[in-house]
């Protein structure tokens, strides 16, 4: 069957080209007197690319290769689809302690139920295992974790032990992981994929890829292989740059089996929010205080002639704020928390120093005015 390119006369700029549907110019292709002639018979050009010859024809046809617009989800389709209704209405199930916007928390609702593969990424202490957690709670579904990171021998882990039972000869005990990827719409968490040994990478490709989707328990090319459930959606946590030194530069091809969604750092006001909700005895100048501390760092890390290297993370904002509601004061907390993640290198101009700097402007001057009441008693003495 022949195929043919229809052609739309179009005046450009005083001009009367032969342009096709996508706008590229054909009017080489055609004689001048024919194109006149469509023009002023308001019809189309059909073009043999074969054959090199042209036809007038209605411009109908020319109108008939333009593609159908893609149906666009209205409400009325989502209320009628219980899926779309469901991601749509998936915000009411994000807990208030989570602090993700509505739009990255839907994706992440929706990639799940598609059954994509999801990477969550973000600064450490974001909350990405946090989200992955709420997840598995809005979602209901058999669910199951690896810290890959943690983990030392990747076959054993992903894959099972060979072990010599005397009796009964050489037996083989699949992993966790291996009834994991059978369980059907089970959602199973790779936390910290970027600090995993390459060799867990190798075994997760042929898992992860959406053609192939199985597990061979061993390199043999004749070894069995064990094939992911439907519905299995795989979640994975990474930490990537050059600030994590025990992450590695993660394979490309591993990182584009899945989808992106990175977990935002939290604005001041947002944070002094969560240490409140979490903390609830924690006064408000409490929380805000932290805050502020925290949201300092990450502004110095990220100026042109940064003082530190790193800053303080959401995940050590918590601790903080948790050890104050204890009764712990500021500078005791600083001095257990904060100053130990800052290096100490430097004498005067070390990180530490400049974080022992910031944290004393808002450390209160109790101490201090004890002091002044103590030379106040003194003098008094003195003058009797």
């Amino acid at each position: 069957m022949k195929k043919y390119i229809y052609l739309k006369p179009t005046f450009k700029n005083g001009q009367l080209y032969a342009l096709d549907l996508d706008g590229k110019d054909y009017t080489r292709v055609v004689r001048e007197h024919m194109l006149n002639l469509a023009k002023a018979n308001d019809q189309s050009i059909q073009y043999d690319p074969e054959a090199g010859k042209c036809y007038r024809k209605p411009l109908e046809m020319f109108d008939e290769q333009t593609p159908a617009k893609p149906e666009v989800a209205t409400v009325d389709t989502i209320s009628e689809d219980p899926v779309l209704a469901f991601i749509h209405s998936s915000y009411d199930l994000k807990p208030e302690v989570l602090k993700m916007p509505e739009l990255k928390w839907k994706y992440l609702i929706r990639s799940a139920v598609r059954g994509k593969n999801i990477m969550m990424t973000g600064a450490a202490g974001s909350g990405k295992t946090m989200a992955a957690k709420h997840l598995v709670d809005a979602l209901d579904r058999p669910h199951f974790y690896f810290n890959l990171g943690a983990t030392q021998d990747p076959r054993s882990t992903l894959i099972g032990n060979t072990h010599f039972k005397e009796g009964a000869g050489t037996l083989f005990c699949e992993s966790l992981f291996v009834k994991a990827i059978q369980t059907e719409d089970s959602i199973i968490l790779l936390d910290e994929i970027s600090r995993a040994h390459p060799e867990a990478w190798n075994i997760l490709m042929t898992v992860l890829d959406e053609g192939q989707r199985y597990l061979r328990l061993d390199e043999q090319d004749d070894s069995p292989t064990i094939k992911v459930a439907p519905g299995v959606t795989f979640v994975a946590t990474a930490n990537i740059g050059n600030e994590y030194t025990a992450t590695r530069s993660m394979d490309r091809a591993l990182v584009d089996r899945f989808i992106i969604v990175e977990m935002d750092l939290l604005n001041m006001d947002e944070e002094a929010e969560l240490l409140k909700e979490l903390h609830p005895k924690l006064t408000s100048d409490q929380s805000k205080t932290i805050a502020e501390i925290a949201s300092i760092t990450r502004s110095e890390v990220k100026s042109e002639s940064p003082k530190i290297t790193n800053s303080i993370s959401t995940r050590l904002s918590v601790e903080s704020a948790g050890l104050m509601e204890d009764g712990f004061t500021l500078g005791e907390v600083a001095e257990v928390t904060i100053y130990p993640f800052f290096d100490d290198d430097g004498g005067v101009d070390s990180e530490r120093t400049f974080i022992k700097q910031l944290v004393q402007k808002y450390i209160k001057t109790e101490d201090s005015d004890d002091l002044f009441n103590i030379e106040d008693d003194d003098k008094s003495e003195d003058q009797n």
